[in-house]
């Protein structure tokens, strides 16, 4: 009966193959989190970029807000969006800031209450008054939702854009966001499957391991291998860091002993 109702189950559903790639999977970036850390300054950044310098009315913006919604707000200064969304503003991006840059940044910003839009519009900016956390709101289509506005010197609005940080690094604007815009990738693909039986199959018809396998899914192997080369990259510090801290550990047990 059980084992019906899933073949039933089964029938209904589309048959979209798995097409998740490993660089969807390792987000480079700061941390903690891809949706409250990384997507937030991708937004930030994207806003300024898009709808400012590119538009030509970066010179006259004079002030600069964000406002965070839903868990965002609730859970945003533990997970480090308050300072993703400066460095974003900044023309800061996730996978190129150094670390090591970020804290001395906002020593600047939160210490002269100015900021550098786009890395060159200097303009005042409060955090108080000009970052602001609506725990007990949200916006229309997801939890994590953004809404940055720029005005003049008169105060009225340039632009107003609204995102969504929707996990993973990924942001979407609010027309992206709508549900007839968001579609499955349908991308075609040299080695699709939709079960671990059918990866498996396919590993042992063409006599790869699934690592070959998926590599080979995956984009050109010169990409792929600068892909994993940054990737490796930018993670590298910290398994060394890693490796030195056991290493410590391991001398203070041995001393203890």
């Amino acid at each position: 009966m059980l084992a019906a109702y899933n073949s039933a189950a089964r029938t209904r559903q589309a048959r979209t193959a798995m097409s998740i790639s490993v660089f969807d999977v390792f987000k480079i970036g700061i941390g903690p989190s891809s949706s409250h850390t990384i997507g937030p300054m991708r937004a930030a950044a994207r806003f300024v970029e898009r709808w400012l310098a590119e538009t030509g009315d970066l010179d006259r913006v004079a002030r600069v807000t964000v406002e965070l919604y839903g868990s965002l707000a609730m859970t945003g200064r533990g997970h480090g969006t308050d300072k993703a969304v400066i460095c974003g503003l900044e023309d800061h991006w996730p996978d190129r800031i150094d670390p090591d840059a970020i804290p001395p940044l906002l020593e600047r910003v939160r210490g002269s209450q100015r900021i550098h839009l786009g890395g060159k519009r200097e303009i005042a900016f409060d955090e108080k008054s000009d970052l602001i956390f609506n725990k007990r709101q949200k916006l229309p289509y997801h939890v994590n939702g953004m809404r940055y506005s720029a005005f003049d010197a008169t105060g009225a609005v340039i632009v107003t854009r609204d995102y969504y940080s929707v996990g993973g690094g990924f942001v979407v604007n609010a027309d992206e966001a709508a549900a007839d815009r968001i579609v499955a990738d349908t991308t075609p693909l040299p080695f699709a499957f939709h079960s671990g039986d059918e990866l498996m199959a396919l590993c042992e018809k063409h006599g790869m391991t699934i690592a070959q396998l998926c590599w080979r899914t995956k984009r050109s192997g010169a990409a792929n291998r600068k892909c994993v080369r940054d990737c490796w990259s930018s993670g590298k510090p910290c398994r060394i860091a890693s490796r030195a801290a056991c290493a410590r550990r391991a001398s203070c047990r041995a001393a203890c002993t």
